[in-house]
């Protein structure tokens, strides 16, 4: 601070004063009011106090001065005496207040206001012009972009940008203002829209891009791809929605000309000639996990639908057809037109199971759908029919020609189906197949060929709790790894799971002991479920060890859980006794699953991949989940979504209250951080 006057002792006065009040004050001593311009411009002071009875300038001139310079800044006048004819002049003059040196409390008190006065005044002014400069900042980066922008407060629209009221078909800075998002977009899409903006509010939402329908002001509909970010407009929380421009500056030419050729005009899917390609070089890579089908889909009685709108606009039904089907892949799949009036694509999911549910949902999206072509309308349905893509020695032609003779086969048997041909082995061929396998898998637990892998569980709520999934890994005697796929049935059908399983929860639990994880999740078989034996096992083992045995989640099958209910029941309650967790996997596909919750004592449940295939558009499917949710939290059960595999499946969990999710979006199950040794 400045302080004015004649004596000396009076600037020590005050910065002693000041001190005992706790004010870190550093006063400069001004004698002459000459000084006072350059010692506001050169000292940027706090305060200032002036001793007007000393000084030969009056109060007014001493302001005048102190406005030009420091406007802000508070200014207390010192006088012998103080009475409110004294204060009430200096604060008309401008002044903060009058004090005296008699009344060292009050001083001190009065210079404490002032002071966070003035410093919260300039905090304001500083945030206010911060807030004006970013407003313009943003402003301007919202005008210069050719990225559709839009800001979300609670739901309602409170910004926009020229692309985004360009893209929506809207005119006026203000049109969408006040407008829930809700409406710009299909019915649909609610549910994966809502669950992302409230993920995008929590920090939950990173970069995944979400897939929706637009609802243009024409009355017609549009694919979209949002991007999500959380941020802050007009100083509170918003969540900035972005459709990325599709113009790009440097965009290759060639690379453009290429897709023109590659894809079918009419429904931006492959042409046959290079869809034929793209899935026999996908197929020569080898799959660490889950299992690849074609799918073929044709329209039924397609002729009765050329007959309907006529063959000219046949194709205007087909492109609606392939508007259906893309929302339902995932940017795994690959899909071409195959066949004239067929689409053929390469899927990639965790079981057979999710491949059946996935035709089932598009089947039915299909056959609610209303076609318009021209002004005529009409309904259709499909059939799809399913090839096994073989894990080994994979034959491409033999595939594809499974899944069009199922398609023929549905549509023969009335169509609007789902077909697979069932290509089960004879009992003699199985009997020779056990032997050969029968022999390694005894082998590779002799010699310790057996491996783990984990699949990470991500949380959706926190902070992820280093949880992962164990899953089994043959090696065969070149070291080559072996999926289960190719030796669980055969150790199933010969007594040789239980050694299987011993195997795993012993790694499992040598893992627990040396890395503490805060939960794996070991699936164990029927065999395991029935065995007496196995407590008094796990409980040498824990002596052992000496781990903490809620590190570990025992797991069993809904389909298990099922027909053996009583000892599951009693597995799972002495697992408990022990400190152990237990959880059911694959639920809610069964008879009961919502029996299973009520009988059954466990920590988690692991709610079936199958009906995450679809559930971004399927309300019922939806309402399913839900309801497994909302038993299980009433237990106290945490839930996870199994076979998670896209952004918007996430964004309805996240809705629907699931607590974690597993699955190829998350991680593919193949990364090996556990070793087998023990």
């Amino acid at each position: 601070m400045i302080v004015m006057t004649r004596s000396q002792d009076h600037v020590e006065a005050i910065n002693s004063t000041l001190r005992n009040a706790g004010h870190p004050v550093h006063c400069t001593w001004l004698p002459d009011a000459r000084d006072l311009a350059d010692g506001l411009t050169q000292l940027n002071p706090e305060m200032l106090v002036t001793f007007v009875e000393e000084l030969e300038i009056d109060l007014a001139s001493i302001m005048k001065i102190k406005n030009a310079s420091a406007p802000g800044m508070p200014v207390l006048v010192a006088r012998t005496q103080v009475d409110e004819a004294a204060i009430a002049e200096a604060m008309k003059l401008g002044a903060q207040d009058v004090i005296t040196l008699a009344n060292r409390p009050r001083l001190q008190s009065v210079a404490t206001r002032e002071l966070r006065a003035y410093r919260l005044e300039r905090a304001l002014n500083t945030t206010v012009s911060s807030a004006r400069e970013y407003r313009e900042q943003l402003q301007q980066f919202m005008e210069g972009s050719a990225d559709a922008i839009t800001h979300v407060q609670e739901g309602i629209v409170v910004d926009a940008n020229k692309a985004w009221l360009e893209l929506f078909g809207y005119s006026g800075e203000d049109a969408l203002t006040g407008t829930p998002l809700m409406d710009l977009f299909e019915q649909e899409t609610h549910p994966a829209l809502k669950g992302a903006l409230n993920a995008c509010l929590q920090g939950k939402w990173t970069d995944h891009a979400l897939k929706v329908r637009a609802a243009l002001s024409d009355g017609s509909t549009l694919p979209l791809e949002l991007t999500l970010t959380r941020a802050d407009f007009e100083s509170e929380a918003a969540v900035r929605v972005c459709v990325p421009s599709r113009q790009k500056e440097n965009r290759d030419l060639e690379g453009e000309l290429a897709d023109a050729v590659k894809n079918d005009p009419s429904t931006g899917f492959l042409q046959q000639r290079h869809l034929v390609t793209a899935v026999t070089e996908r197929c020569r890579m080898p799959m660490k996990g889950g299992v690849r089908q074609f799918a073929y889909i044709k329209p039924d009685r397609f002729h009765d639908i050329q007959s309907a709108i006529g063959v000219l606009r046949s194709e205007d039904f087909i492109v609606q057809l392939a508007d259906l089907v893309r929302p339902q892949l995932t940017s795994n799949d690959i899909c071409g037109r195959f066949g004239g009036n067929g689409l053929l694509i390469l899927l990639e999911r965790g079981t057979a199971r999710d491949m059946e549910a996935w035709a089932e949902a598009v089947i039915s999206r299909v056959s609610q759908h209303t076609f318009a072509v021209d002004s005529k309308t009409l309904s259709a349905t499909i059939t799809i029919g399913l090839g096994l893509v073989a894990a080994t020695s994979p034959d491409v032609g033999a595939a594809v020609n499974d899944a069009v003779t199922a398609n023929r086969r549905g549509r023969e048997l009335g169509g609007n189906q789902m077909y697979a041909i069932d290509k089960s082995d004879t009992d003699t061929r199985v009997q020779a197949y056990d032997r050969i396998w029968v022999k390694h898998i005894k082998s590779a637990l002799m010699e310790n060929r057996f491996r783990l892998v984990q699949q990470p569980i991500a949380s959706l709520l926190g902070e992820d709790k280093g949880m992962f999934d164990v899953l089994v890994r043959m090696l065969d005697e070149q070291g080559n790894e072996v999926l289960p796929s190719e030796f669980i049935a055969a150790a199933e059908r010969n007594d040789l799971m239980k050694n299987i399983d011993r195997w795993v929860i012993g790694a499992s639990m040598s893992f627990c002991a040396s890395r503490k994880p805060a939960c794996i999740f070991v699936r164990v078989s029927k065999d395991t479920v029935n065995d007496k034996s196995l407590m008094s096992w796990l409980e040498q083992q824990l002596k052992a060890l000496k781990i903490e045995p809620k590190r570990l989640c025992i797991q069993v099958s809904e389909d298990i859980a099922t027909q053996y209910v009583q000892p599951t029941k009693d597995l799972a309650a002495r697992l408990k006794k022990l400190g152990f967790r237990f959880a059911i996997e694959h639920l809610g596909t069964g008879r009961d699953p919502l029996k299973l919750l009520s009988d059954i004592d466990m920590s988690f449940i692991k709610i079936d991949g199958s009906l995450m295939q679809g559930l971004a558009t399927n309300q019922m499917q939806q309402q399913r989940v839900k309801g497994l949710v909302e038993a299980a939290k009433k237990k106290g059960m945490e839930t996870i979504a199994e076979r998670v595999e896209d952004a918007n499946t996430m964004a309805v969990l996240w809705q629907l209250g699931i607590e974690f999710i597993q699955g190829y979006f998350v991680n593919q199950p193949e990364e090996v951080t556990m070793s087998g040794e023990r």
